[in-house]
């Protein structure tokens, strides 16, 4: 009997410090999305502005469908920003459970996520559903508003010091730029030969309707962390 109210005190203590901190990392980073949100609508504004005339055909275009959900169309790309609904630890192997920022509390560590993708914006303008968009950085906000980003090449280094960064409006707009600069200099590749080299009469048939051979910028990469761990 004793045993057994032992466990269920350890349920109630459970539900009081981690779904009670749970909650308020999604409440944050629904927050921090919202600001994304926001910087990026006023990011498109800015630039339009300083298009000339003669640029007028290269348009910024901002659009959301949700609060879950952002988009920054330019030239030719496309940043789609997701917060995902759940909040997620780090496996105990990551390094961020060897700072001491965590070991002095471990419910630190629970992070929001916010996904970057980067798409084709032809591939969503004409539903191309075989093409590909890629993964270009996963933004972690925990309890306390602290960060950091991981991505590829300078996105993770730019964005790594989680004992001490807490994410504002001037760092969301660093993040932008720096996303929309990778995506800009990170430019469409013909695809291999052999890959593309067979196709099928239906794919011949619907390809002026659908676009159905697939496109992206290139092959995906893995990240550092999941690199460091095969």
């Amino acid at each position: 009997m004793q045993k057994l109210i032992s466990m269920e005190n350890e349920i109630v203590n459970l539900l009081k410090v981690k779904s009670s901190t749970k909650q308020n990392i999604y409440s944050i980073t629904k927050s921090v999305f919202s600001d994304f949100q926001k910087t990026l609508q006023e990011k498109a504004k800015i630039i339009n502005k300083q298009l000339s005339e003669q640029q007028k055909k290269i348009h910024v275009e901002y659009s959301s469908s949700g609060k879950f959900e952002a988009q920054i169309k330019f030239s030719g790309d496309t940043l789609l920003f997701h917060m995902h609904s759940n909040v997620f630890d780090f496996p105990s192997t990551h390094s961020i459970h060897k700072t001491k920022y965590v070991k002095d509390d471990i419910m630190r560590s629970f992070c929001g996520v916010i996904h970057v993708y980067n798409f084709l914006s032809d591939s969503l303008r004409y539903n191309r559903l075989n093409d590909s968009g890629f993964l270009v950085a996963r933004i972690f906000v925990n309890k306390e508003k602290h960060f950091f980003v991981e991505g590829d090449k300078q996105i993770g280094y730019l964005f790594n010091d989680f004992i001490n960064q807490e994410i504002d409006f001037k760092q969301i707009n660093s993040i932008i730029d720096v996303l929309m600069l990778y995506a800009l200099n990170f430019d469409l590749q013909v695809p291999n030969f052999n890959d593309v080299r067979e196709v099928s009469v239906h794919h011949v048939l619907n390809m002026n309707n659908n676009q159905k051979i697939k496109t992206a910028k290139r092959v995906g990469y893995k990240f550092s962390f999941e690199t460091n761990n095969e």
